[in-house]
């Protein structure tokens, strides 16, 4: 039986995508996780080159498999707190792992970012230049390219904006955790980005995409941008949340100029090289990375599978919390 493995099967990705794929039911499906072990998954560090070696062949990892690489540092902050740390996860792993399928011939399918662009002329096609504005972005472009340029190896890049969907705790995602924001009614202040434009998306459609892409059984190119179609800037997504809870947002202020010292006329422009300061980190994040779809949606054009498939942002958090009985 042909096999998916998924890396970082305890994250807030990962575990979406184990469990669609277990849902899925035409393959067995293999879990790795490190800092969040569970019986169900085969505890793994991935940075132990050895060992990953030891499991490929021991599980028998060829061709025709998947290995679906989630896991990675994704938080930008982290990251530039702990370089050689986040260098080791989104360098140096994929690069082991592509090595490994060049020998093994299975497929790595590398979940990446929209940070690789500088956000100055969105939306990006795949093939679009990259230039990160931040170490974070750096190290998942980095990633990229040592999977892409490994001789041999079965590499597919995709890409993915900024993630919500079901979580163990709201701090586990950038927008999950503006919930704790709204629901903060202690009088604290915020201040909060309505600047920067963001194009939020569901985990579970984002696992959902990857069995329909499995299920397509047609050749795959090697970058595919998967997005929702929805923009917002982080204020934006806190009013969605205080109108769907019924909670005021006066404690929440909206921060609606460019970073000082450019034009507006010049934004675009200069965005790139500007530091856009975020309410939780001083990490510079890019102004719009949108990415275009348009050529993921042609990959499925006569299968008679959808394509996209993603949630409305509004609808999917209103029924989320009503089951949740927040609301």
């Amino acid at each position: 039986m042909p096999q998916i493995v998924i890396t970082g099967a305890s994250g807030v990705l990962g575990s979406a995508v184990y469990n669609a794929f277990q849902s899925y039911g035409k393959e067995s499906v293999i879990g790795l996780a490190h800092s969040r072990p569970a019986s169900h998954l085969i505890q793994l560090d991935l940075l132990d080159g050895d060992r990953v070696k030891d499991l490929v062949n021991r599980l028998s990892i060829g061709d025709g498999d998947w290995i679906i690489h989630c896991a990675a540092e994704r938080r930008p902050d982290i990251a530039e707190k702990d370089t050689q740390r986040c260098l080791n996860l989104n360098v140096s792993v994929p690069a082991n792992l592509a090595r490994l399928s060049a020998l093994r011939r299975f497929t790595i399918i590398h979940i990446s970012t929209d940070y690789v662009f500088d956000g100055t002329s969105p939306p990006y096609s795949p093939n679009d230049e990259t230039n990160p504005l931040q170490f974070y972005g750096r190290t998942k472009r980095d990633g990229e390219r040592a999977g892409l340029r490994t001789a041999g190896s079965k590499f597919i890049v995709i890409r993915v904006p900024i993630l919500y969907g079901p979580t163990p705790s709201n701090a586990d995602t950038a927008v999950n955790i503006l919930l704790d924001v709204v629901q903060d009614q202690s009088g604290k202040k915020y201040t909060m980005d309505h600047f920067a434009i963001r194009y939020p998306t569901n985990v579970l459609d984002i696992a959902g995409f990857l069995v329909r892409l499995r299920d397509l059984g047609r050749p795959l190119p090697s970058i595919i941008h998967y997005s929702a179609g929805e923009p917002f800037t982080k204020y934006e997504m806190c009013l969605v949340f205080a109108r769907i809870l019924g909670f005021p947002h006066e404690h929440i202020l909206p921060q609606v100029k460019p970073p000082q010292g450019i034009a507006p006329s010049f934004v675009i422009q200069e965005i790139a090289h500007c530091l856009l300061r975020m309410f939780e980190d001083e990490t510079p994040r890019p102004f719009n990375t949108q990415l275009n779809v348009v050529e993921t949606e042609q990959l499925f054009d006569g299968s008679g599978l959808e394509s996209l498939g993603w949630n409305g942002f509004e609808e999917w958090w209103a029924k989320h919390l009503r089951a949740r009985e927040v609301l």
